[in-house]
C-alpha cells in the first residue's frame, strides 16, 4: 500500500511513541501502529484529534499528493 499518511515520521519527530498517542487519543496500540506502517488510514476526525494531541497542522500529517 502507498504510503498515505506520516504519522510515524511526525511522532519520531517530536519523539513520542506510538503507545503515547494511543494513550492520549483512546485508542489501541494495535490500530496506531496499523496507521503507522499505513496499513489503514485514519478518519479524518482521527487526523485532526492526532494533529490536536501532537501540536502541529493536519497537512504535516499527510504526503503531498504530488509525491
Amino acid at each position: 500500500m502507498k504510503a498515505i499518511n506520516r504519522i510515524k515520521a511526525v511522532l519520531a519527530e517530536k519523539q513520542v511513541s506510538g503507545k503515547w498517542l494511543a494513550n492520549e487519543i483512546g485508542r489501541t496500540e494495535n490500530t496506531v501502529s496499523r496507521w503507522c506502517a499505513n496499513k489503514v488510514q485514519p478518519s479524518l476526525e482521527n487526523l485532526l484529534e492526532i494533529a490536536e494531541v501532537l501540536k502541529v497542522d493536519i497537512r504535516e500529517l499527510l504526503r503531498p499528493s504530488q509525491e
